[in-house]
């Protein structure tokens, strides 16, 4: 598995890069976000990983200059901000998950295999459609009335599993075994940050109210027309 790795503060990079090639990850390190773009314009790469805060350009900015150029590669957020609206725009941007600073090694290898297995993941049928709905699996548009919005991956995801399970309801601990991986350590809000997140692209195709919370339980997914 090869993984661009973008962080500006060197002593950091050079100790990931070291312990993820232990784990026999091909890793290639830059230290601005301008040189993040151009290493993944130039090579194909199954993870990336991006801190929030680099010279040149963001990681922000890195994240949202790939999705416009429609790279779908599964992106990772490191960042020290750790405000709810923070990680809302991190995930809007794109990012498929976030990671605060500071965090363990085994924590963000946890998350790399999480995001290996959406990689992997093979969707037996690549457009689902539901009361005018259409989700395109394969490059996350989502679609109603001739309107469209682009998901991140783990928004599509989510949105895939949603619709393949419409009226019922869904636990908390079985979305993110889907989404995430049961090994996955993931912040206890970071379901609910990509709620929030879809919902906010639901809304501009007026369908604002479609992922109800079933309170102490989990969530659901209906279309009232």
């Amino acid at each position: 598995m090869r993984i661009l790795f973008a962080e500006d503060d060197k002593r950091l990079s050079k100790m990931i890069n070291f312990l993820l090639k232990k784990e026999n990850y091909i890793v290639d390190c830059v230290y601005n976000g301008q040189d993040a773009i151009d290493y993944a314009n130039l090579s194909d790469y199954d993870i990336i990983i991006l801190d929030w805060m680099m010279p040149l350009k963001s990681g922000i900015e890195v994240c949202r200059y790939l999705r416009a150029k429609n790279n779908q590669t599964a992106i990772l957020m490191l960042t020290a901000r750790d405000s709810l609206e923070d990680k809302i725009d991190g995930l809007d941007s794109g990012a498929d998950d976030y990671l605060a600073k500071p965090f363990e090694f085994p924590e963000l290898l946890a998350r790399i295999r999480a995001l290996s297995r959406r990689i992997n993941k093979t969707f037996y049928n690549d457009i689902i459609e539901y009361n005018n709905l259409k989700l395109n699996c394969c490059n996350a548009i989502l679609t109603y009335k001739q309107i469209e919005v682009s998901l991140s991956p783990r928004e599509n995801q989510l949105m895939e599993l949603l619709i393949r399970n419409t009226h019922q309801i869904l636990p908390r601990e079985q979305i993110i075994d889907k989404i995430w991986g049961y090994d996955t350590n993931i912040n206890s809000n970071t379901l609910d940050v990509t709620i929030k997140s879809l919902r906010q692209k639901l809304t501009k195709l007026s369908l604002s109210d479609c992922i109800h919370t079933i309170r102490g339980i989990g969530y659901k997914f209906e279309m009232d027309i």
